[in-house]
Formats: structure tokens, C-alpha cells, sequence
């Protein structure tokens, strides 16, 4: 079959296009992909770089490619310093197709100090720059903002990261401090030793300062019209939900006209804009309202994720997958190189599970054992994510009176505890709720081997919508859990009361329950997973939730013992 489609390949990558002989014919792996909310055109240049464009870019896309603008001599030639602390300039790319377009790029400040002087307020001297993509979403996301009045900005184009690799003094940038930005809310994975460069669209026009001196304006006059224009835009940005930490009038864009005058509407208002927002974050009142409004949006997507959503609707860089009888939407993770299923069959809860939403919040560690964790997500969100054994030998005493069966079973897969999670929950056996399971990006090491290859080999033939194995040994594998707090149809109606969850044995301890109850609870769970044709290898009272009320005392069944979820099932097997 042919391989070509739509001028590229079935796998993305460009084809070679006619050029004038002795030119340099680069390669291109074109995606889409979706980082903090913005559909980004990704494009891999071999042995240059990585360029994410963005929607307003893609019309300018040949433009934007470096080699249309960075050029070494081209852009040397061509650029303009801009007046500020960062490294910016104005230049324009290469004529292509006779269209050559002005552009704005900035070398992005994430991980580096602020100067002691950009600030105008002295109560924000603890800002951070924002990563580039950070800076690109907080920007669309304004510039969307609906009701009266409009935030005009410069169009953010495309982010353009080089191959090339630069020490930390070069840039002058902390690990502690990339480190304090990995964990900020809506930040994603970042190279520290790679540049990030954000190319805008050119604003025509002079900003306040500039436009002081084009008409040589009088000192007096020139300082009550930059303090009323900056005045003006702090309040505008505080009525939308935002603040500029730095907020100054080189950074207010406005259009000049003849006789000392400039553009105005028509209630006769400077019409300006706005540009520079590497110090642009939320006000704490919207960024309270974003996250609750993101939560009870996720409360609603999770009770309803089994719902039918038609293929088509998929956005392109994610895809309806199908394992273990479970529906899954699959796809990859851009900051991190990953992979993700996320259980359902809603798209719009893949971003919630996105690595930066939760690897890097605080944590507690919820096993002595093993690597089990809670943490709450940027989103808000309770979640328990724990390291897949799988691949690995129990670690188990050759007393264990299951040893032998233990051993021959070994570990199950991420997807096979997650078909077993949902089947018994189906089954009326209740469980805790499997969300999404994700693959670590980085390989390990290559004399890096698991010892049991049995659900490596099982699973060989399910392959990723990429044409990959689902199961790799040489990758890490984390399963994401809801951490119990309430039904997911009671949550997403009424988001406050929630309950807690306790395993029986910490239970025990607490003298919650007695030993005798304990011992009933833990009859009882086996003998309904028996019942159900299930057996948990290494049974536990660790292996089993109760439900804490929020009134602090235990739900119960009605046969008056306390109400139980099953949340361990890497050593269950079915018998029959």
C-alpha cells in the first residue's frame, strides 16, 4: 500500500520537498498534540529542534520554521533589540512564497532570578517567570475571555525549543528553582539545559514610552500619561482575572496618528495592547474560581465517562483503545515522552492525567512496603498512584502458605488489575476506581531486565494505535487510582461531605474496629471474591477499604459490619 497521504507519510513525517539544488532537504515529524489546553502543531526538525505551533501560526507555518528565520546570518541581519531586561527582538523571517512575516521572539526566563528592578510592586517580589507554555496558555486564555471588555494582546505564534544543549550558567537558571516551577499549578516538564524560545506576532505601532518620545512630549505631561495608561491596563486585566507582576508602559502597545494623537474607540479611550507576559499569572480569586470550575467539570466527566462519545470527535493526537474488555482513551504525554490510557471514553479526561498534574504535588506515602502514594492533583483532585510491579519477582517468605502459587502467578499487569478493579465492581463487589495507567517516557537502562517476562510475552500481540507493544518491560508503569472519598455519582452532584478511606488493618489499629470484626471483615471479603471465582493470593486486611463517614464513624452494611472496597489487586487471579 502506499504510505503517502496528504503530502506526508502514514507515520507523520514529511516527504522531501523539491528544493534548489545544494540546499539542505531537513526532515519533519509532524503531530498534534495538547499542552495546557492549546492544540499545538508539533513539529520535529532532525538535528534542529522542536517548534510548536500554534493555531494562530499555522497559517504562517513555513515562516516559522528557523531556518526561515534564525538563520545565523539572516537573523543577525535582520533583528531589532527591544527595549526590556529579557533577551528579545524584533525581527522578520524569510520571504516565502513572497510572504514574509514580522515576528517577535523572546529567549523564556523560567528557572532564572528576577531582576530587582523589574518590579513595580513590591508585594510580588515571589513571582517566577512562567515556562513558555505556561505563558502561551494563561495568554489564550485571556485573550478567550468572554463578557464586556476585550484584553488585546500580541498573537502568540509558535515556542521554539533548539537540540542544542546549554550549561546552567549560560543561562543562568537554578535546578532548585526549575524544580519550585515543576510543581507550580499548569506547568509542565521542562529541560533545563534546553532554550526556550516564544515567537509572537508584531504589534504595529509604539508603545507608551516610545510614543513619549516621538512626539517629545513635555516630562510632566509624558509621566501622568504613562501612569494613567498602566493604571488603565492593571485595572482591565483585574476585571478579566489576571495581574503582569512587572506591569509597565513599555508595555502597552499604542497606534500613533497625525497630530500628536493616537487611535481611540469610540468612547474616545486609547485603544492599546498589551505585550510581555512572562510574569502574567490569574488573580487568587479567578485562579480559586478555574480550579474549582476544572474540578466539578472532572466529578462530571468521571460519572459519565462510560458514556458513548462518537470516534470522530476525538481530537487527532488522541484515540478510543479497547484492552481487557475496558474502554480506554489512549495517547501520548508531550512533557514527559509517556504514554497514557485513561479509562473511559471521554477525551476531555485525558489532561487531567497528564504527568505534571500530579507526579510533583506533595505527596504522602501511604505503604511501608511499597510505592503507593496519595496526593492531591493541581487540579484538585484526590488521586493514589502506585508503581507497577509487574515484571518483578514476589518478594514473598517461602513460609507463605501461598507461596508456591504466588510465585508461579507473579504480578499482574497494570491493565490486568485494572480489568479486574472494574469486573468485580460490575460483579457487585465493591472497588476502588481505576483511572488511568501511564508509561514512563525514559527507558531503562539497557542491561535493565525483568525477571518475569510472563504478562510481557501475554500481552506482545495488544499493540498501542503506534504499532508498540502495550506492555514493555523496559519502561516504568504507574496506575492512577481515585482515592475513596464518595461514589462518583454522588460527588459530581454534590462536590462537600466527603468520605474517608481507612484499610481495615490501619483500622485495627486505630481501634476503630475490634480484632473480632477484623477477622469477620476479612472472611467476608475472601469469601465473595471466592464466590465471584476470584482469589487474592496474599489477602491482607491492608487489601481492603472501610468508609469513613464525615461524621468520623464507620459506614456500615446492612449486616452491621462496616462497609468495605476492595484497592489491592496485584495478586488477584481468577479460579475459574
Amino acid at each position: 500500500m502506499s504510505v503517502e497521504k496528504d503530502g506526508k507519510n502514514i507515520f507523520g513525517w514529511s516527504l522531501q520537498r523539491a528544493v534548489p539544488a545544494g540546499r539542505l532537504v531537513r526532515m519533519y515529524h509532524e503531530q498534534t498534540v495538547n499542552i495546557l489546553g492549546i492544540d499545538y502543531t508539533h513539529i520535529e526538525i532532525a538535528g534542529q529542534g522542536d517548534l510548536y505551533i500554534t493555531p494562530f501560526g499555522l497559517p504562517f507555518r513555513d515562516q516559522l520554521l528557523p531556518e526561515n528565520w534564525h538563520e545565523k546570518e539572516w537573523f543577525r541581519e535582520q533583528r531589532v533589540p527591544l527595549e526590556g531586561t529579557s533577551t528579545i527582538y524584533h525581527t522578520k523571517s524569510k520571504p516565502v512564497r513572497g510572504l514574509s512575516k514580522d515576528l517577535v521572539v523572546k529567549w523564556c526566563r523560567v528557572g532564572t532570578v528576577i531582576p530587582v528592578d523589574t518590579f513595580s510592586f513590591q508585594e510580588f517580589a515571589a513571582g517566577e517567570f512562567n515556562s513558555p507554555y505556561e505563558e502561551f496558555s494563561l495568554v489564550m486564555e485571556m485573550r478567550n475571555q468572554k463578557g464586556e471588555g476585550r484584553i488585546r494582546t500580541h498573537k502568540p505564534l509558535a515556542i521554539y525549543s533548539p537540540l542544542k544543549k546549554v550549561e546552567l550558567w549560560q543561562t543562568g537558571r537554578s535546578k532548585t528553582r526549575i524544580e519550585q516551577k515543576k510543581r507550580k499549578y499548569r506547568d509542565v516538564e521542562l529541560d533545563i539545559y534546553r532554550q526556550y524560545i516564544l515567537i509572537y506576532e508584531w504589534i504595529k505601532g509604539q508603545s507608551a514610552v516610545e510614543l513619549c518620545r516621538l512626539y517629545a512630549v513635555p516630562d510632566e505631561e509624558c509621566i501622568a500619561f504613562q501612569k494613567a495608561i498602566t493604571e488603565r491596563a492593571v485595572a482591565d486585566l483585574q476585571n478579566k482575572g489576571y495581574r503582569v507582576l512587572d506591569m509597565k508602559p513599555a508595555h502597552v502597545i499604542v497606534r500613533p496618528k497625525p497630530e500628536r494623537d493616537m487611535l481611540r474607540d469610540k468612547n474616545g479611550n486609547a485603544v492599546y495592547a498589551l505585550v510581555d507576559f512572562e510574569l502574567l499569572e490569574r488573580t487568587p480569586a479567578h485562579e480559586l474560581q478555574v480550579l474549582q470550575a476544572r474540578r466539578s467539570d472532572y466529578l462530571v466527566r468521571q460519572r459519565d465517562r462510560f458514556g458513548d462519545v462518537p470516534e470522530k470527535t476525538f481530537p487527532k493526537h488522541l484515540y478510543p483503545v479497547h484492552i481487557g474488555g475496558i474502554d480506554y482513551v489512549y495517547g501520548t504525554s508531550e512533557s514527559t515522552h509517556g504514554e497514557m490510557w485513561v479509562v473511559g471514553r471521554d477525551p476531555s479526561l485525558f489532561d487531567f492525567f497528564q504527568p505534571e498534574r500530579w507526579r510533583r504535588t506533595e505527596r504522602t506515602q501511604l505503604s511501608g512496603v511499597n510505592d503507593v502514594y496519595y496526593t492531591r492533583s493541581k487540579d484538585l483532585i484526590n488521586l493514589v498512584w502506585k508503581i507497577s510491579r509487574v515484571g518483578e519477582i514476589p518478594d514473598i517468605d517461602s513460609s507463605h502458605p501461598g507461596y508456591e502459587a504466588i510465585m508461579h502467578f507473579g504480578y499482574n499487569a497494570p491493565f490486568e488489575e485494572f480489568q479486574i478493579a472494574v469486573e468485580l465492581s460490575l460483579l457487585g463487589l465493591p472497588t476502588i476506581y481505576a483511572r488511568a495507567i501511564y508509561m514512563s517516557g525514559r527507558e531503562a537502562e539497557d542491561s535493565f531486565y525483568a525477571p518475569d517476562q510472563s504478562r510481557y510475552n501475554a500481552f506482545k500481540d495488544n499493540l498501542t494505535p503506534k504499532g508498540q507493544s502495550v506492555l514493555r518491560h523496559n519502561h516504568t508503569y504507574i496506575t492512577i487510582w481515585g482515592y475513596w472519598n464518595g461514589l462518583d455519582e454522588f460527588l459530581a452532584r454534590k462536590d462537600s461531605e466527603y468520605c474517608k478511606g481507612i484499610n481495615a488493618d490501619e483500622a485495627l489499629r486505630r481501634e476503630l474496629i475490634s480484632a473480632h470484626v477484623h477477622r469477620g471483615l476479612c472472611d467476608k471479603v475472601a469469601y465473595r471474591l471466592k464466590l465471584l471465582g476470584y482469589n487474592d493470593l496474599n489477602f491482607k486486611g491492608s487489601h481492603f477499604l472501610l468508609s469513613l463517614a464525615p461524621n468520623g464513624k464507620l459506614m456500615l452494611d446492612p449486616d452491621g459490619l462496616p462497609s468495605f472496597r476492595v484497592s489491592n489487586f496485584s495478586l488477584i487471579h481468577k479460579t475459574h
